[in-house]
């Protein structure tokens, strides 16, 4: 396993996760929704960012390797699942919302796993389409974290309609995903 500045990003994301969880746990006594709702947001973002940042740095430093690429997706889909088990928990989001995006997350990448293993990868390589469900995520997210109006602007409402765009970018990408990846399945007969 390489160790690196871009590695290491991607673990302390993941290292992230047990800290916006564990917020929630703790008495009200100790700290003030609001607060834990304001921290839990901010790591939230603060691991996202991590995300476009150790991406950026490990092409820049040409320090990309095939633990980090296994690694980046697994620490995202960990995060993006433990934020929607905390907010489905909080009753923020619905409970289909949360199983349409971990469940797609799931989907897809058994479907790459096995596309690598069939040695037809690139046909369900990182579309555009993806992206833009994950940027949906990563700010609906943090709004539905936080909760709590930021001058006038409803993060409530934001969030909500946000991860409602992000559950249907979700299909849409699961959908196309399954297509690119059918005439592969086919050829080889399974």
């Amino acid at each position: 396993m390489p160790i690196n500045v871009p590695i290491i990003l991607t673990w302390l994301r993941i290292a992230m996760i047990p800290l916006v969880v564990g917020l929630f746990y703790l008495p009200s006594s100790w700290l003030a929704e609001s607060h834990r709702d304001t921290f839990a947001a901010a790591a939230f973002i603060i691991a996202a960012l991590t995300d476009w940042f150790d991406g950026w740095l490990a092409r820049k430093w040409n320090q990309t390797s095939a633990f980090g690429a296994f690694l980046d997706p697994v620490a995202d889909k960990l995060m993006v699942s433990a934020a929607l088990i905390v907010l489905l928990y909080l009753g923020r989001v619905d409970a289909y919302i949360s199983l349409i995006i971990i469940g797609r997350e799931i989907t897809i990448s058994a479907l790459r796993e096995w596309m690598a293993k069939i040695g037809a990868s690139a046909s369900v390589a990182v579309h555009r389409l993806g992206k833009f469900k994950t940027a949906a995520q990563m700010v609906a997210i943090p709004c539905l974290l936080y909760y709590q109006p930021i001058h006038g602007i409803s993060t409530r409402v934001l969030g909500n309609i946000l991860i409602f765009i992000a559950a249907i970018l979700t299909v849409w990408s699961m959908l196309y995903y399954l297509q690119r990846a059918w005439p592969a399945i086919r050829e080889k007969g399974l």
